[in-house]
């Protein structure tokens, strides 16, 4: 972190309030996905950042549902409540609270106990305590993950609880970490977003992102102010701009390689950029196609591969289009590339890892511990990152 960040005043204790100065949609109609590319204005908040580097942001829940919340519990909003885990200096309104302090979802076992003590209805009482016998581990798990808090208060309503007794089963709303899609060398007052908006449906109610909604739906473009810092990352660029990069970002993972590219090319690095970059369909979810045939045609990215997985009857990856490319991508490496991943970590970065793996094996005629051993290189010197959530 250099000594012009240490500067600001504002943290992640004490947030900057910016204002969303532009939300546009990336994807085309017919999409499957709804993901957007936001500005975020920095202006007068003495936050720096470099590439590689993520927002946090603060979301605020939906007003309907702290409104439902408020009337199963045939409350206000105006009580005053003081839940444990914020350490607040006095008591809060409850509306307030359950606007921007709490997790709406997320009930626990714990939650089921109270509910159950409580309730006055012999078949409601029935129910909680059944799903708290010990054989009924994993029914508990399922009914758990498909609720949130406003579904137990209405479908338990004998279970009378207080606003205290509720936010005292509530956890801490906590900040999203988006990566950073824009270089401080091309925007130093504002940072870029792409965000892939969350709307799905359990237990028959529609759900979604608190954030990315917020981000979306709740936000007025250049009006509503949005809490906002900078989280520093060790996810950055080599110093020696003569140095090789390969990224690898399908989906929202190509936030921080479009960052990557704009600083590379705004500071005149010499070494060669190579992009894999993978989503659905070409026509609807090319991400920034726009800045990658800019980059290919002015001759500042060397090679971007694309895997647009149901355009054809067998889905490619971008691991596939990897293990394509492995002749070309085992010189690059051999010859002192760094090497980027970001996106999801329960599958892509998984699948990836592996595909490095083989190409390192198979094009350096590695057994599998020995290639297993170069890539713990790689990573101990830094040349192979990840940014995966």
């Amino acid at each position: 972190m250099s000594a012009a960040a240490d500067a600001s005043a504002y943290s992640k204790d004490n947030p900057f309030p910016a204002r969303v100065t532009e939300n546009r949609m990336l994807s085309k109609p017919g999409s499957a996905k709804e993901t957007r590319h936001f500005v975020v204005n920095l202006a007068g908040s003495g936050l720096h950042y470099k590439a590689g580097d993520s927002l946090g942001v603060f979301p605020v829940n939906r007003p309907a549902e702290v409104d439902e919340i408020i009337r199963h519990l045939g409350a206000t909003g105006d009580e005053l409540v003081s839940p444990a885990m914020l350490k607040l200096p006095a008591p809060r309104p409850f509306r307030e609270i359950l606007t921007s302090r709490l997790a709406l979802a997320g009930p626990t076992r714990k939650m089921i106990e109270t509910l159950a003590s409580k309730a006055t209805s012999p078949e409601e009482k029935a129910k909680l305590t059944g799903l708290l016998v010990p054989e009924a581990k994993e029914v508990l798990m399922s009914f758990l993950d498909q609720r949130e808090f406003v579904d137990l208060l209405a479908e338990f309503p004998s279970a009378r609880m207080t606003p205290q007794e509720l936010v005292d089963h509530m956890r801490k709303l906590m900040p999203r970490l988006y990566s950073i899609a824009s270089s401080p060398k091309l925007y130093p007052n504002e940072i870029h977003l792409t965000v892939a908006v969350v709307r799905y449906e359990t237990n028959h109610r529609g759900r979604v992102g608190v954030c990315t909604t917020f981000l979306a739906d709740r936000v007025e473009v250049g009006s509503t102010p949005s809490l906002v810092f900078v989280s520093h990352s060790h996810f950055g660029l080599p110093e020696d701009g003569a140095r090789d990069v390969i990224m690898v970002g399908p989906g929202t993972g190509i936030a921080p390689f479009r960052a990557f590219v704009q600083d590379r090319v705004a500071g005149g690095a010499t070494g060669r950029n190579w992009v894999f970059f993978g989503d659905q369909h070409r026509a609807t979810d090319f991400l920034y196609e726009e800045d990658w045939n800019e980059w290919l045609a002015a001759g500042k990215l060397a090679r971007f591969d694309t895997a647009f997985s149901r355009d054809q009857i067998l889905k490619v990856y971008v691991q596939d289009k990897m293990r394509e490319q492995a002749a070309e991508l085992w010189s690059w490496i051999k010859g002192g590339a760094h090497f980027y991943v970001c996106g999801d970590a329960k599958r892509m970065a998984k699948d990836v890892d592996t595909a490095l793996l083989d190409v390192i094996a198979q094009q350096g005629g590695l057994d599998a511990t020995a290639a297993a051993d170069y890539v713990k290189q790689l990573k101990k010197d830094k040349r192979y990152q990840r940014d995966v959530y």
